[in-house]
Formats: structure tokens, sequence, C-alpha cells
């Protein structure tokens, strides 16, 4: 099964991993954000339930997507691209966008400020 897992991670924290992995150290496949503001503005809920329609299925036009979420085109379209945007899916040259893993894995602590 191909999961990816979602954290927050400062900079120095994603330095070190990279180092590691440099070493030969596996690090699995990761979607880092700076902050749990910056995770919560770029995966709002309906975002998080496109990706959770979207796992494991392959490529997907945006009209599929919009249908099996009950969502209008356009909304998921600016969605999508904000995902785009971020990294999170890939867009196909066939046509269509792919969010490319089967399971999300969301691993992070919040402190009080």
């Amino acid at each position: 099964m191909n999961v990816v897992t979602v954290s927050i991670a400062s900079i120095e924290e994603t330095k070190r991993r990279t180092a590691a992995a440099f070493r030969g150290r596996k690090q699995g496949t990761r979607i880092s954000f700076s902050s749990e503001e910056v995770l919560w503005k770029t995966l709002t809920p309906k975002r998080w339930a496109m990706l959770k329609v979207m796992a494991g299925q392959g490529v997907m036009p945006i009209r599929e997507i919009s249908r099996r979420i009950g969502r209008d085109v356009r909304a998921v379209h600016s969605d999508v691209h904000a995902l785009l945007k971020a990294g999170i899916l890939e867009r196909v040259e066939a046509g269509g966008v792919v969010f490319p893993y089967d399971a999300i894995h969301v691993d992070f602590v919040l402190r009080a400020a």
C-alpha cells in the first residue's frame, strides 16, 4: 500500500530528514507543512473529502471528483488547483489529476502556544 504521511515540520526537521535520506535511511513519503495554520489553510475539510475520494483511485477528471463528492464543478476546480499548487495532487497529460497514494497517515502534535 502506498501511504503518504501528512505532518508539520520545521525547516530544521526537514533538513535533518533530508540529510538522513542522503545517508541512505528511508524516510517514507511525506507532505509537510511549516505550521498547523498552513496545514488547515491548505487542507480544508472539503479538500480532505476530495483526497479521501481520490485515494487509490488513479487518474480522475475534475467532473468525476465533483460528482463523487456532490459539489459544484467550479468549486472543485478551484480546490484542485490549490492542491496542485501545493504539490499534493499531480496533473496528468492525458487529462485529469491524480492523488498518487492509497492512504493518508496524519502525524503531528499540537502544543500550547
